[in-house]
């Protein structure tokens, strides 16, 4: 339900609000009472800010948990940019993805909460598709400088949706399971990708190997 209280006169766009600042206020909220029956007004309320200054920060409320998604998308396209060319293109996309995915211990919580609702809210899937088009394009256009292709050939294009496939997986083990880190699911996937799958498949004895995988060898 909305608000029914008019804005203050005073209220206007804070100095220290920022756009990660408030996509935190609006991922409490989405949390508190969901995504669904969260509304715009609601979010600037409790940030202090008009509606009017909301839409300064995001178009939509779809794009509140995203955050600051295309400053990051800048600092990747940044630190891929600055990797030496000797680099393997494996190692450098490797690299490029724990260093996208890193963040302070202090703020593990709210991003659980964020990727959650990225991830598991169906309101939220139409907008996700154009969000990771942005995130495969900033993979594509470094894998397309490395191997002398165009951003839209196969083989860059092919490798975006690779990557970006190892990050969604490793995120939904990684919401699914508290106990796990998630650089090691990542650099876990990363080696699935470069090494082949026939090479990553876990032993039936080591410790990758889940219960039911060495059940389904047994039968």
């Amino acid at each position: 339900m909305r608000s029914r209280r008019k804005p203050s006169a005073r209220i206007g766009r804070r100095p220290s609000t920022t756009r990660e600042g408030l996509s935190a206020i609006g991922i409490e909220l989405f949390r508190a009472r969901g995504f669904d029956e969260t509304s715009v007004d609601q979010i600037a309320e409790a940030a202090g800010i008009a509606r009017r200054t909301f839409f300064r920060y995001f178009p939509s409320k779809n794009a509140v948990p995203w955050g600051d998604f295309d400053g990051h998308l800048e600092q990747m396209r940044a630190h891929l940019d600055a990797l030496p060319g000797h680099v393997p293109l494996a190692e450098a996309l490797t690299s490029a993805l724990l260093d996208f995915n890193t963040f302070p211990e202090s703020e593990a919580a709210l991003h659980r909460d964020r990727m959650d609702l990225i991830l598991r809210v169906p309101a939220l899937q139409a907008y996700s598709v154009v969000m990771y088009e942005g995130w495969r394009r900033v993979i594509a256009e470094y894998v397309a400088r490395r191997v002398g292709a165009a951003a839209d050939d196969h083989f860059p294009r092919t490798v975006g949706y690779l990557v970006l496939g190892v990050a969604m997986a490793a995120y939904e083990q990684w919401l699914a399971d508290d106990s796990l880190a998630l650089p090691e699911l990542l650099s876990a996937g990363m080696r699935a990708l470069y090494s082949g799958l026939d090479a990553a498949v876990p032993s039936l004895d080591g410790p990758d190997a889940s219960p039911s995988s060495k059940k389904a060898a047994l039968q």
